[in-house]
């Protein structure tokens, strides 16, 4: 049933996801983010005025130090929005654009704010080295420089690396090396289909990057970077990482630069601008648990979701799972389908039907904005229904949101 109270996403976008040494590694993820927060308002023809409070995530702060700390005031100025809009910038880990998003039904629903926008994004190729102690100088000896991709600085504080982790709990699991690798080589097959059946194209999920050369033509992205070709032969050849007892390369996302964003307003503002909502938001919610179980968390969390909402997981037509590692939504249908082996197979199939981020990609701040709309597209195609995404963040954060089309 509709309420008029109902918030909506109206329009939601993402800039094509990189490789990590190509064209994109350059561009300062404030640029990236600059771009989707003018494609998602020029979309629907919302006036940068309208949009009264913007929420922006992003994670790797070293990135974004470049330019100093402040992403979301310097995009939304940049962008074109007025000077009282309000920003804010965030860091949930992975979860920050999903939490930013959530921020903005808040901030609808107290009756703060009529129009708001949520924003990912991350450039992590672009990442410096740092050199702690190299402003004061040594007197006698080598510089040390940091990188902070390297484990994502987990082991810094005496965490393990989180695909350390993953790889553990998921044996814990019965969730093998092997099915981790075969889920990986479903999702390049499933991206692959995905993209050919024009589902991944410029106008729906996608806009174009332009990067503008000294000579010549400018260099335009039109789609993901990262999809390959690969073989089940192929990634049981690869070593593990960090560590981990099952991670690789192949069974975990490529480091990427992307940005995305989503417009959102209550139903009875959409009606009065002529807007026909891409989804309804049902619920969203976030949670946590002990930060050696990332891998469970988007389990928990989406249970958690459920239980806000009143329904239960058969209810859900769609599942996004984020492909931080394979054996996240390996681990997580299987505690969703509580032991029934049969469940648990039946929830894989309709969990991230398109692929997911081990082939598209995953620039962390961005991520999680991601692959709600991916869910809410591909909704709209099957001519509605339920969707339920979820997304892990470092030392098992969660967030999950509800969509229904």
């Amino acid at each position: 049933m509709k309420d008029n109270k109902d918030i909506v996403i109206v329009s939601a976008v993402r800039t094509p996801y990189s490789k990590f040494n190509t064209a994109m590694k350059d561009i300062p993820s404030i640029d990236l983010g600059i771009m989707v927060m003018q494609e998602v308002i020029e979309r629907v023809g919302i006036k940068p005025e309208e949009v009264e409070e913007i929420n922006y995530g992003s994670c790797v702060v070293a990135e974004f130090a470049l330019e100093l700390d402040v992403p979301a005031r310097q995009a939304t100025l940049l962008a074109g929005f007025p000077v009282e809009n309000i920003s804010l910038t965030l860091d949930r880990a992975c979860c920050s654009s999903l939490t930013a998003l959530r921020l903005c039904i808040r901030a609808i629903k107290a009756g703060e704010v009529e129009i708001a926008m949520a924003v990912g994004s991350e450039n992590m190729p672009r990442t410096p080295h740092l050199a702690p102690g190299a402003r004061w100088g040594t007197r006698l000896g080598h510089l040390t420089l940091i990188d902070p991709l390297f484990e994502l600085g987990y082991h810094a504080k005496g965490f393990s690396p989180v695909a350390v982790d993953a790889g553990e709990v998921a044996l814990e699991y019965d969730v093998t090396r092997e099915m981790q690798d075969e889920w990986a080589y479903k999702s390049q097959q499933k991206y692959a289909n995905a993209y050919a059946e024009g589902k991944f194209r410029i106008g729906e999920e996608l806009m174009p990057v332009v990067i503008p050369q000294r000579r010549g033509d400018p260099i335009i992205i039109e789609k993901d970077e990262s999809p390959r070709e690969t073989s089940l032969e192929a990634l049981a050849k690869l070593r593990t990482v960090y560590g981990s007892p099952t991670v690789t390369a192949g069974n975990a996302p490529p480091i990427s630069a992307g940005s995305s964003a989503i417009l959102v307003m209550t139903r009875e503002k959409a009606r009065g601008k002529g807007l026909q909502p891409l989804a309804t938001i049902v619920s969203s919610v976030a949670s946590a648990t002990d930060p050696r179980d990332i891998a469970t968390i988007p389990a928990l969390t989406i249970q958690k979701v459920l239980d806000t909402a009143g329904m239960n997981i058969d209810d859900m037509s769609l599942i996004e799972i984020n492909e931080a590692f394979a054996a996240m939504p390996l681990v997580s249908t299987k505690i969703l389908a509580k032991g029934d082996e049969k469940k648990w197979k039946e929830l894989q199939e309709k969990t991230n039907v398109n692929g997911g981020a081990i082939a598209i990609g995953h620039p962390v701040g961005s991520s999680a904005a991601r692959i709600t709309m991916t869910m809410a597209y591909e909704l709209q195609r099957r001519g509605g229904g339920y969707g339920v995404a979820a997304i892990c963040g470092g030392l098992a954060q969660g967030e999950a949101i509800i969509l229904r089309v």
